[in-house]
C-alpha cells in the first residue's frame, strides 16, 4: 500500500518574524493558519502560513531575549541555496500584484525546461519561485 500524503509544508528559520509576517501574509497574501500563542500580535515564534494549496512554516532563528541586533550575514548567505517553488497559473497576474504592492520580484522569464517563472527574496533571503508551464 502507497503512503498517502495530503500536503508538505517547509520549516524556515526567520531573523525578525514581524517582518516575515508582513512579507508572507501583507505582502504575498498567506494566511496564518496557526502561531504559537505566547506573544501578541505578529511577534510569535512560530507560525504555520497558507495560500491555497501551499504551506509554509516559520519558526524564529533565536529565541525570544536572545536574538542579537542584526542577522548573522553567514547565516542569511547560507539562505541562498534555498527556493520554494510555488505552481501558480498566473505568473504574469502575480507580478503585477507583487509589483503593485511595492514587492521586487525579477520579471517573469521562462526557463530552458518549458517554465514560466518569477523569482523574489523574503527578509532572510530564501528564494521564492511562482511558476506554471509555458502553453
Amino acid at each position: 500500500m502507497a503512503i498517502e500524503l495530503e500536503y508538505a509544508c517547509a520549516l524556515l528559520q526567520v531573523f525578525d518574524m514581524p517582518a516575515s509576517i508582513r512579507f508572507y501574509r501583507d505582502g504575498l497574501g498567506f494566511e496564518i493558519v496557526n502561531a504559537s500563542s505566547d506573544r501578541d500580535g505578529d511577534a510569535f515564534d512560530w507560525g504555520w502560513l497558507r495560500l491555497g494549496g501551499a504551506n509554509v512554516m516559520l519558526n524564529t532563528a533565536y529565541e525570544s531575549g536572545h536574538r542579537p541586533a542584526a542577522p548573522d550575514p553567514a547565516r542569511i548567505a547560507a539562505h541562498g541555496d534555498t527556493c520554494l517553488y510555488f505552481g501558480c497559473p498566473d505568473v504574469d497576474g502575480a507580478y503585477a500584484t507583487l509589483h503593485a504592492k511595492g514587492l521586487a520580484p525579477d520579471p517573469p522569464k521562462v526557463a530552458p525546461y518549458g517554465m514560466k517563472q518569477l523569482t523574489l527574496r523574503d527578509p532572510d533571503g530564501y528564494a521564492l519561485c511562482f511558476q506554471c508551464p509555458v502553453e
